[in-house]
């Protein structure tokens, strides 16, 4: 088992790591849309959406693996008002064979965010 850990995705805000590879999963933390490079989030959901997958692939890139390899994705919505939204910008960015997904409402996400994303790949 090891650590993954980039500079391509914002640093964890806790007692977490970024991802751990077991040689055959890697489970990524949740992804909140924090732009690595400037610490701050973009404003609407797609953006936010767009952005939490960006440190994703970021993640999984560390690990030497895609959204491809993605088995498993876990979505937190500040609101379900905008499932629909961050379903679009989800669904540019996921291809057949879909990874299983659950996606759910939270009374309130780290640093006011309105999603944050969570992964499963394996290798």
């Amino acid at each position: 088992m090891k650590i993954v850990s980039t500079n391509q995705a914002p640093a964890a805000i806790g007692p977490y790591s970024q991802a751990i590879d077991t040689g055959t999963f890697v489970y990524a933390s949740g992804q909140l849309p924090i732009d690595p490079k400037t610490g701050t989030m973009p404003e609407g959901i797609k953006e936010q959406t767009a952005q939490s997958l960006a440190n994703v692939k970021a993640i999984l890139a560390e690990a030497g693996l895609s959204l491809s390899n993605v088995v498993k994705t876990t979505v937190f919505l500040s609101d379900m008002a905008n499932f629909a939204a961050m379903n679009e910008v989800y669904a540019e960015n996921f291809s057949a064979p879909y990874p299983a997904r659950s996606a759910v409402a939270v009374k309130e996400l780290p640093k006011q965010a309105l999603v944050e994303i969570e992964v499963v790949a394996i290798r």
